[in-house]
């Protein structure tokens, strides 16, 4: 759902509104305090009132809309705007486009971004696992420099100093990933992943030669990719993987910058529900959005 839909289907704050009463109770609103049903519309204060517990309630409460003074329309713009946005969207761009302060707009993102996070599907299949490293300043452009022994100033791989992200992802289907301190880098740690985000009785594991993978095979069939001899035999490769790293690092070096470690899994998730969705149409992505907002 682009901009101009969010602004044809919802003009009004009381759009939005009945929008969300249909999406969270359907044709009658539940109280939000006691479960009751015997509930009294406000139509001018556009809440409800319940005759169980005697509260007044509106359709945000409980949900991560709750005490917003915010024009629902905004909402809604905002979360359109970013996912359509491929690479991101900084909160300056936003702040601009929806006409607020960018402090404002920042703190709506990270809402948005913590009802995107909400994935607790197991992934299946042939699924690629990888780990990467964002952060920090771009390395210099003369390659040469850069991968010399006595440049330490800026190192490669394992031992840079930026944070390191390991992903999964199905081949043509989800990705996961998550930023992980460097002591986690490490066999028992990558288990725990993978017991918690794959179906390892359904799925081929898929990895480079690095040794925290080397006894993968005792708990899912296990096939690796020596990356100083080839990238690719056959099936047997990490280029999906490889394709969303670039998506993530494109955008936050090209969008926001710079991202704190505080925040930085908000923003993982924020690209991995895009990529996700990336074959579903925009109107049922919004939706499921708005789902994921209401649940408290």
């Amino acid at each position: 759902m682009n901009i101009i839909q969010i602004f044809q289907k919802f003009p009004t704050q009381e759009s939005c509104i009945k929008h969300l009463e249909q999406k969270r109770w359907g044709d009658k609103p539940i109280c939000v305090y006691c479960d009751s049903t015997n509930t009294n519309s406000l139509v001018k204060e556009l809440r409800h009132h319940c005759n169980g517990c005697r509260k007044s309630f509106s359709v945000t409460v409980g949900t991560i809309f709750h005490h917003t003074h915010i024009p629902l329309q905004k909402w809604f713009l905002l979360i359109s705007l970013m996912q359509n946005a491929k690479k991101g969207l900084s909160a300056c761009q936003a702040a601009r486009d929806i006409e607020m302060n960018r402090p404002t707009v920042w703190r709506m993102m990270h809402r948005i971004r913590k009802a995107m996070g909400r994935d607790n599907n197991l992934l299946s299949g042939i699924i690629e696992m990888d780990e990467t490293y964002v952060g920090g300043k771009p390395r210099k452009e003369n390659k040469k420099d850069d991968d010399d022994e006595n440049n330490t100033g800026n190192p490669r791989g394992r031992g840079t100093k930026k944070t390191a992200v390991v992903g999964m992802v199905e081949r043509r289907g989800n990705v996961k990933a998550q930023s992980v301190s460097k002591n986690e880098l490490n066999f028992i740690d990558f288990l725990k992943m993978i017991r918690k985000n794959i179906n390892v009785a359904e799925s081929l594991l898929v990895t480079d030669e690095y040794k925290a993978y080397n006894r993968m095979s005792k708990i899912v069939p296990h096939y690796r990719v020596n990356h100083t001899k080839e990238y690719v035999k056959g099936d047997i490769h990490t280029n999906t993987i490889e394709s969303f790293w670039a998506i993530l690092k494109r955008g936050i070096m090209g969008q926001f910058h710079w991202v704190s470690k505080k925040h930085l899994n908000a923003y993982i998730d924020e690209f991995c529900y895009r990529y996700n969705a990336r074959n579903i149409d925009s109107s049922i992505v919004f939706g499921m959005t708005i789902d994921n907002m209401l649940k408290s």
